[in-house]
């Protein structure tokens, strides 16, 4: 599933990051890595952004951005 499908209150970890060389840096620099866990605060009414926790601190993806990470749900 992607980021930007995942349920509010929902842990996930990310799985892989979709897009070029460039694009991935960006995402990978903000702290979405492989592997880390996320925590999905708040969904805006229309989907955009979504605000998440990682790595300690809160963040907010755009849709577009939050549809390129491929996520996978913590249980």
């Amino acid at each position: 599933m992607r980021l930007g499908e995942a349920q509010v209150g929902s842990t996930v970890r990310v799985l892989s990051i979709d897009g070029d060389a460039a694009y991935k840096r960006r995402i990978m620099d903000m702290g979405l890595t492989k592997g880390t866990k996320l925590f999905i605060r708040k969904v805006a009414p229309l989907g955009d952004p979504v605000e998440i926790t990682v790595r300690g601190y809160e963040l907010s993806v755009r849709k577009q951005d939050a549809h390129c990470v491929e996520v996978k749900e913590e249980v």
